[in-house]
């Protein structure tokens, strides 16, 4: 994740709120103990744990990853103006995370060997759409399984369960699309396990 702190950067975000880490716990569905390890930056969470903490702030992912202000409208983003929103694994970076009034993300996914969004499985308004670069994935929405490779391409309802796993010896690196940006932005939607 580079520098970014994401235990400092959640502690903060909690006590502006005014919240407990038992609270925070309580409303996100996980034990005390995970926000506890993930603000001393013990354990790193998976972006759908802490896709849940965030949810219970509420605050989307791309405000916690960029900080609150927002830009101009931008036009041009160069390769290391994308703002990080992966887990310290996988590396999501979002384009134009700053920008006002933002209607869909488009996200460059870059899955290392064993890189998993986690078993507890992802769901979100919307739809989502990408087409892989390189490498392999193997995508699970709903009750489907697929593996798809380089050239190969997605389209779903968010709503429906989903999981992205990197089970081969490479790199895959995906661009993807979502629409409205609910994953990054929205933290209103319910998770259900």
């Amino acid at each position: 994740m580079g520098g970014f702190d994401v235990g400092e950067r959640l502690k903060q975000l909690r006590l502006a709120r005014q919240l407990s880490q038992r609270e925070l716990a309580k409303r996100a569905g996980v034990t005390n103990s995970t926000i506890s390890l993930i603000e001393q930056n013990s354990v790193s969470p998976s972006v759908s744990s802490l896709k849940k903490i965030l949810d219970a702030l509420p605050v989307s992912i791309s405000e916690f990853f960029a900080g609150e202000e927002l830009s101009q409208e931008q036009v041009f983003y160069r390769a290391e103006e994308l703002t990080e929103i992966g887990d310290g694994t996988l590396s999501w970076k979002l384009v134009g995370a700053r920008r006002p009034n933002r209607s869909m993300s488009i996200i460059h996914e870059r899955y290392p060997p064993g890189a998993d969004t986690g078993e507890e499985m992802l769901e979100h308004e919307g739809e989502e759409g990408g087409v892989i670069i390189s490498g392999t994935i193997e995508l699970t929405v709903g009750g489907e399984v697929q593996l798809l490779t380089a050239g190969d391409a997605y389209y779903f309802d968010s709503r429906l369960p989903h999981r992205f796993r990197n089970k081969s010896d490479n790199e895959c690196v995906i661009v993807s699309a979502n629409n409205p940006p609910s994953f990054s932005d929205g933290g209103t939607e319910q998770h259900h396990a």
